[in-house]
């Protein structure tokens, strides 16, 4: 599907690392997670992007991750030049605790995710894609984002709709510097939830603040 959309970037979450490609089309593979049941990875462009590093990151456990298979790794972040403008960002993938945990754990986690991007390069424009586990109260999670100076933006439609009762917005973009344009939610593939597709600009301001706030 990524190859039908002629993406720069693409942001995995709960695939089985042990079989990816190292190439996918005309993507490359930057890293991705090891030994973790979650299976986050980053795929880029090499003709548009120049990789400076990845990273993962563990994040605050929720109650599932200690009782039943733990989950060490919650995000993978890659830090790029692009090749045609010589801007620099961080591209994130994450995955938030489940339904499961509360929604105070879960924002917890994505401020912890977004310092722990902040900390692949000051000043860098950054943009975090992936499953949030956050259907409900999304209006209440947007103000939050504001008070750290990130964007959140939800697709035009839902992305998970297999169950009645856990139908909504599971998989949203934050981004800081940048300009969201679009955030289209595609057709069904071999996931359970439906891939969304971000479309972004530069923005004029990339400075982002340092420390989001604690949960």
């Amino acid at each position: 599907m990524a190859q039908d959309f002629g993406v720069d970037a693409l942001c995995l979450q709960e695939c089985d690392t042990t079989d990816l490609p190292d190439t996918l089309g005309q993507l490359q593979l930057a890293d991705s997670t090891k030994g973790n049941r979650l299976g986050l990875a980053i795929y880029y462009r090499p003709d548009r992007f120049t990789s400076h590093g990845t990273q993962t990151f563990a994040l605050k456990k929720s109650l599932h991750d200690m009782v039943l298979a733990p989950a060490h790794e919650r995000l993978i972040g890659t830090r790029v030049r692009d090749n045609e403008t010589d801007h620099e960002l961080v591209i994130g993938s994450f995955h938030a605790a489940p339904l499961t945990a509360t929604n105070s754990l879960r924002r917890n986690q994505i401020n912890a995710a977004h310092k722990e991007l902040l900390g692949m390069g000051t000043g860098l424009m950054t943009l975090m894609v992936g499953d949030f586990n956050y259907p409900f109260f999304t209006k209440n999670l947007t103000e939050h984002m504001k008070d750290s100076g990130y964007e959140l933006s939800l697709s035009n439609r839902r992305t998970y709709t297999r169950y009645k009762m856990f139908k909504g917005h599971f998989d949203f973009a934050t981004s800081l510097g940048l300009n969201i344009e679009n955030v289209e939610t595609l057709p069904r593939g071999a996931s359970d939830h439906l891939p969304i597709l971000v479309t972004a600009e530069y923005g004029q301001d990339s400075t982002p603040v340092q420390e989001p706030p604690a949960s």
